[in-house]
């Protein structure tokens, strides 16, 4: 299994960032590669319709240190952990996600990176105001 880092330097505090990409609510408006549609809540359960199917997504719980980490479980049953940090930047905030290549041949993967870094731009343009 391979893994690659995917960051986006984004000029916007990194409270400003892990705030609004922290509210799961916000998912479709720039995490198109997980969330396509609003997010629906089953008890404690947050699910997702994704290029994936509908998959349950487990975010760790608000913190202090800019982790957003998350996890997937997907149509197959496969639970994928996605580690994402926002970090600190001399121009704002780093977001950076690493992406696994779990049950995907190396297109699909290849597919998955261009789709993280798709969504980290979007997310750039939603907090600075370049839509």
């Amino acid at each position: 299994m391979r893994s690659r880092h995917v960051s986006r330097v984004i000029h916007a505090s990194p409270d400003t960032v892990y705030e609004y990409a922290s509210d799961v609510d916000n998912l479709p408006q720039w995490a198109a590669g997980l969330a396509q549609a609003e997010v629906v809540r089953e008890g404690d359960a947050l699910f997702v319709e994704s290029p994936m199917g509908r998959v349950e997504v487990r975010f760790v719980e608000s913190n202090r240190f800019g982790v957003l980490d998350h996890d997937v479980t997907l149509p197959s049953g496969t639970v994928v952990t996605n580690p994402v940090r926002v970090l600190a930047h001399p121009e704002g905030a780093e977001v950076v996600f690493t992406v696994r290549q779990i049950e995907l041949d190396d297109a699909a993967f290849a597919r998955d990176l261009a789709t993280v870094e798709a969504d980290l731009e979007r997310l750039d343009r939603r907090l600075t105001g370049h839509e």
